[in-house]
C-alpha cells in the first residue's frame, strides 16, 4: 500500500512537469523576437528637452513590446547531458532560426547551468557537457560553429530558490553583446 501510493507521487510529478511544459517556439516567432533586439546598444539615448519631457520618453521608448523575454530553456534530467524530445524539438526551431537571413549576424551565448546535486568541480564539468550538447546539435543542424560560444556556468544563477530543484538544471541561449 505504501510503495503504491510513492509510485503514484512520482508518477504525478512526473508527468506534472513534462505536460505543463511550454509549447515549442516556433522559429519565426525567435527570429522576430531576437530580431527585435539588433539596435540594442547602437545609439546614446541623448534626449533634448526639460528632465521630465526626457524621462517621459525614455518610459514610452522603454516600455515592453509584447513579450519581454523569450523563455528557452532546454531543461535535463539528473547528471545528464542528453536532449530529450522536447528539446531536440525546441532546439530544431531554434536552429531555423538561427539560419534565418535577419538573424545571419548575431552570435548566440549558450550557457549551461547545475542543480547543487554533486561537487562544485564535478558540476562544472557537468554544465559545459550540457552546453557543448546544445552547441553540437545546432552545428549538426546547420548553425556555423563560430556563432556558438558554449560555456559551462556550474551551479551559479539558479532559477529556483532551492539550490536541488530540477529546473536549475538547464542550458540557457541568449545574444552575445560583446
Amino acid at each position: 500500500m505504501q510503495w503504491g501510493s510513492s509510485a503514484f507521487v512520482l508518477a504525478v510529478v512526473f508527468f506534472s512537469t513534462h505536460a505543463s511544459a511550454d509549447p515549442v517556439q516556433k522559429s519565426e516567432d525567435i527570429v522576430k523576437f531576437f530580431a527585435g533586439a539588433a539596435d540594442l546598444g547602437k545609439s546614446r539615448g541623448i534626449c533634448v528637452g526639460t528632465e521630465e519631457e526626457c524621462k517621459s520618453k525614455t518610459k514610452a521608448k522603454d516600455a515592453p513590446q509584447g513579450k519581454s523575454s523569450l523563455d528557452m530553456l532546454i531543461n535535463f534530467g539528473l547528471d545528464s547531458a542528453t536532449l530529450d524530445t522536447t528539446a531536440r524539438a525546441e532546439l530544431d526551431e531554434f536552429a531555423k532560426a538561427l539560419k534565418d537571413s535577419r538573424l545571419s549576424t548575431f552570435s548566440f551565448v549558450v550557457e549551461g547551468y547545475t542543480d547543487a546535486t554533486g561537487t562544485v568541480h564535478y558540476n562544472e564539468g557537468l554544465s559545459q557537457r550540457r552546453a557543448k550538447s546544445v552547441a553540437a546539435f545546432l552545428t549538426a543542424n546547420g548553425v556555423q560553429a563560430g556563432r556558438i560560444n558554449a560555456i559551462g556556468m556550474g551551479e551559479k544563477n539558479p532559477r529556483s530558490p532551492n539550490p536541488y530543484d530540477p529546473v536549475n538544471r538547464r542550458v540557457e541561449m541568449r545574444i552575445k553583446t560583446q
